[in-house]
């Protein structure tokens, strides 16, 4: 006789596992952390170096841009694993309320730091990060909004689009290596249509989770 597969609630939905699902439920938050990790490691290490060499102490929104940016990428890459969710629901919702408090830093400290050096970086990359960091905020509030009336799949969907955004740093790390690889150092203009083709990319492949989600469960 073969047994039932096991299966886990994640909010008001019922989802058989399998082993292809457990393995997707520990690949997806290992590759977002990993994705957030490269950037965390180089703002700390830049921070290291001023604060050795005895540089000028940074500005209080790039100190709290970088300490709330910590907990949210590697904290918010756990928050997609469903099987901690439905095992840990109460610890899910205790670290959601604090990555909406370190992800509205981020968003709105990343706005003031696009304000700040708009003279130096140009209209375009300042263009990029105001709307990056707009959409962040705005992002985290709806998913904020939508699970205090207890709307789940929305909820998931604004969150996947703000941690997708909060990640661009990483994407633009990985695109700017690989067009260095491919045609050398990029020029200016292009590492700004790089920068901003990070953020594309990432809430292009949110939105496509999203939408895969949804059409998942209106066939299931």
């Amino acid at each position: 006789m073969n047994r039932p597969l096991p299966a886990v609630t994640i909010g008001v939905m019922t989802h058989v596992t399998t082993p292809r699902h457990r393995l997707t439920g520990r690949l997806v938050p290992t590759g977002l952390i990993l994705l957030g990790a490269a950037p965390l490691a180089a703002g700390a290490a830049t921070l290291t170096v001023s604060a050795v060499d005895g540089g000028p102490a940074p500005p209080l929104p790039v100190l709290l841009h970088a300490l709330a940016a910590a907990p949210y990428t590697l904290l918010g890459g756990l928050q997609f694993a469903p099987g901690l969710r439905a095992r840990r629901p109460g610890r899910h919702r205790a670290a959601g309320r604090l990555l909406v408090a370190c992800g509205l830093v981020v968003a709105l400290t990343g706005l003031w730091l696009a304000v700040s050096s708009a003279r130096d970086d140009g209209p375009l990359l300042t263009g990029f990060r105001l709307a990056a960091g707009s959409l962040m905020a705005g992002s985290i509030v709806l998913g904020y909004v939508a699970i205090r009336r207890r709307d789940f799949v929305r909820h998931r969907a604004w969150m996947a689009r703000g941690y997708a955004l909060g990640l661009g740093a990483g994407t633009q790390l990985v695109l700017l290596a690989l067009a260095s690889v491919v045609v050398g150092a990029p020029g200016q203009v292009a590492t700004e249509l790089l920068t901003g083709a990070g953020w594309a990319v990432n809430l292009a492949v949110a939105e496509w989770g999203v939408r895969a989600q949804r059409l998942t469960r209106s066939v299931s």
